[in-house]
């Protein structure tokens, strides 16, 4: 049977009314042609219509579409183009004291001439595109595959090692945004960066970004970089030379050759295998780069300065973020304590030796430091710059692991001869006491003791103690290490202490105040251990004796004072350092040419250079003389170790009369005293009660080693 729903009909002049079947409205157009026969499963089909997931994707791409066209027209208000094609304004910083208010710095920044990145060469620019955005030439501005291969790598790495940021975020950052590390510090990043690729061709952006960037040492933009490391011009860049500049822009302030160039050149060496594996160079060419070396160019203009100015500087950049001008910024310093430690120094009869303080709270802040006698002479600063032997100074290690091991103060330990392996230390004055507690040893400074110590709770256990409390300088794993032997630098070492007075390690110096808000990064690597209150108790109760009875007497105040002394090989460094109040300080005095100083040690000049500055700095008074609780027949006072410097032939003689025997030593000691009885000493620091403070230099080392 034929089954017609809609018949044949002609096209009325009106349209018909719809028929209803069953409640259900007719379908609006015919499934067959007229005279067909229908499918009987007809109403199985599903009916023809748009999804509405495909409807609602559209509509949020659409809202998207237009929030992106909303921020482009408030980033053409807020943000004009022409900012990024303008050559940067040469930024100043000012550096203020803790009080915000005294300057102490004022410096400007280098500024070079704009680039064209067309016009350079291709191991020039390659070298940039390489090793800071080898899709540079692919992507819009931000590369989600650069972002996943860096969040990759950081992952195994165990940290924060590479960044994902284009060249063109780079851009975006360093001519419009400040150096927050917020989410939406970020965003803004992001959408300048669509922006500038949308109005500027890749050969721009990399023009622009080349002429802002910084390569350390105050110097921004190619430019200025290629003349002031290699007296150059960019456009004559070797490779080396090339591969060095681009490394340095992952980390300007540390990586500057002209204080790393081992670093500066460890990270030539990665550019120049990234240029190898981009294309930039074959195997063999970057196989035949050899390391770029330096051509300083000599300065037009010599900025004001000072050593802790020099050394806080680049912190001060980093922190004041993009390139800006008149920026000014607070450091720690305080400028009532400079003037007290710069005139302890002036006044501590130096002659031509020459002299590092430097002063921190406990908590690292640095409230004062001099690196030299004199700045305009030479502004090489030994307190932060210089690597020197500490001497009888790093025994706090050795004691510290002791400590740590279980033994106290009142532990006791061997003053006689050892042999640790082949070497045999000994006391400087030949002198052995037997058995004595820790705190006697340490306050004679006694080596064979600090050997013993070493070879009781092993040089690992020495090594960790001094690596926990910041000694980050090589340490050679053998036993010669607790008597001093291996260099470091004053900062650390004084850091080192103020752990002791903290409480806790590491103490990291700084000359600026801690940002108030810290990333999750920062306070993951800022983790702070405590020392322990027993072990803390019984290192003050070591450094005290050491003050009050021992080598670093000179350094006694009026109130509670900790500190040890240190004398390296032949006098050729003298420390002290210790802590008293709020304040701890280290002193160290010597010669650049690492020439003897005789007559020096640590308990003599240094220890009175520090009590002076002390009994300034806090308002304290010198303690009195202490008083011996034995007679000796050569009593030490202090006078006359200042007279060094060597300037003219040791005086040296002896006169006797009138039942008086006068003696003047090659050190410009005087000994008085009765014929055939005991005698004074005048300007000797070496006598052994009060201890000698040559007590704690090393014993002469074997031939071919490191004195």
């Amino acid at each position: 049977m034929r089954l017609e729903i809609f018949p044949p009909r002609q096209a009325p002049a009106e349209p018909e009314p719809l028929e209803l079947s069953d409640g259900l409205p007719p379908p609006d157009q015919s499934y067959g042609a007229p005279g067909e026969e229908i499918d009987p499963n007809w109403s199985d089909l599903p009916p023809p219509s748009r999804p509405r997931r495909l409807r609602w994707i559209m509509r949020g791409l659409g809202g998207l579409l237009v929030l992106f066209f909303v921020a482009v027209g408030w980033l053409a208000i807020t943000a004009p183009l022409s900012k990024s094609l303008e050559p940067p304004t040469p930024p100043s910083i000012t550096l203020l004291a803790a009080d915000g208010k005294t300057p102490i710095a004022r410096r400007g920044a280098i500024i070079g001439k704009p680039v064209d990145a067309a016009k350079l060469p291709a191991h020039v620019t390659g070298a940039f595109i390489a090793i800071e955005d080898r899709r540079f030439r692919q992507h819009w501005g931000v590369d989600p595959w650069g972002i996943a291969r860096a969040m990759a790598h950081n992952v195994a790495a165990g940290g924060l090692r590479e960044g994902g940021s284009t060249i063109t975020q780079q851009l975006a950052k360093n001519a419009f945004l400040d150096a927050d590390r917020t989410a939406g510090r970020k965003l803004r990043e992001m959408l300048i960066a669509f922006w500038l690729e949308a109005w500027l061709s890749k050969d721009e952006i990399l023009s622009r970004y080349l002429s802002n960037v910084y390569f350390g040492d105050n110097v921004y933009g190619l430019t200025a970089a290629a003349r002031h490391y290699f007296s150059t011009t960019p456009d004559r860049l070797t490779v080396a030379q090339a591969a060095l500049l681009a490394g340095l822009v992952k980390a300007p302030s540390r990586l500057a050759p002209t204080g790393n160039l081992a670093g500066a050149r460890a990270r030539q060496k990665l550019v120049v295998a990234a240029m190898a594996d981009t294309g930039v160079l074959s195997k063999a060419e970057a196989a035949e780069v050899r390391p770029a070396r330096l051509r300083l160019a000599p300065d037009k203009q010599l900025p004001d300065g000072s050593y802790f100015a020099d050394w806080v500087l680049p912190a001060a950049r980093d922190q004041a973020g993009a390139i800006s001008a008149e920026t000014r910024v607070v450091t720690t310093l305080d400028a009532r304590l400079q003037r007290a430690a710069e005139r302890a120094v002036r006044r501590a009869g130096l002659r031509k030796a020459q002299v590092a303080l430097v002063a921190m709270r406990p908590d690292g802040r640095i409230v004062a430091m001099v690196g030299g006698r004199d700045y305009a002479k030479s502004p090489f600063n030994r307190a932060t710059q210089a690597r020197r032997q500490p001497g009888s100074a790093f025994k706090l290690f050795v004691y510290l692991a002791a400590l740590r091991g279980g033994m106290t103060p009142d532990s006791m330990v061997d003053d006689d001869p050892v042999t640790i392996g082949d070497w045999s230390p000994k006391n400087n004055d030949g002198r052995y006491r037997g058995r004595m507690t820790l705190r006697e040893a340490f306050a004679r400074s006694s080596n064979v003791a600090a050997a013993r110590l070493t070879q009781q709770v092993g040089v690992g256990q020495v090594i960790r103690a001094a690596r926990d409390l910041g000694i980050s300088t090589p340490l050679p794993n053998e036993a010669t290490i607790a008597l001093g032997t291996a260099n470091t630098s004053l900062l650390e070492l004084t850091a080192a202490y103020a752990a002791i007075a903290a409480g806790a390690y590491p103490v990291r110096p700084h000359g600026l105040e801690a940002p108030q808000e810290k990333s999750w990064l920062d306070l993951l690597g800022d983790r702070s251990h405590r020392l322990g209150d027993s072990v803390q108790e019984g290192m003050r109760d070591l450094l005290a004796a050491s003050i009050g009875q021992g080598t670093g007497h000179q350094a006694a105040l009026s109130i509670d004072a900790f500190g040890k002394t240190g004398t390296s090989q032949d006098s050729r460094d003298a420390l002290f350092l210790g802590f008293a109040g709020d304040l701890v300080v280290g002193v160290w005095v010597g010669n650049d040419d690492n020439a003897p100083n005789p007559g020096l040690s640590g308990g003599g000049i240094p220890a009175r250079l520090w009590r002076d500055f002390m009994t300034s700095a806090l308002g304290v008074a010198p303690a009195r003389t202490p008083e011996i609780d034995e007679p000796d027949p050569e009593i030490v006072i202090p006078g006359l170790d200042g007279l060094i410097g060597n300037e003219s032939a040791p005086l040296e003689g002896e006169l006797n009369g009138l039942g008086l025997n006068v003696k003047l030593g090659r050190d410009g000691s005087i000994t008085l005293g009765r014929e055939g009885s005991g005698s004074v000493t005048l300007g000797d620091d070496r006598d052994e009660r009060p201890p000698r403070d040559d007590a704690d230099a090393p014993p002469r080392r074997r031939e071919g080693e490191e004195g």
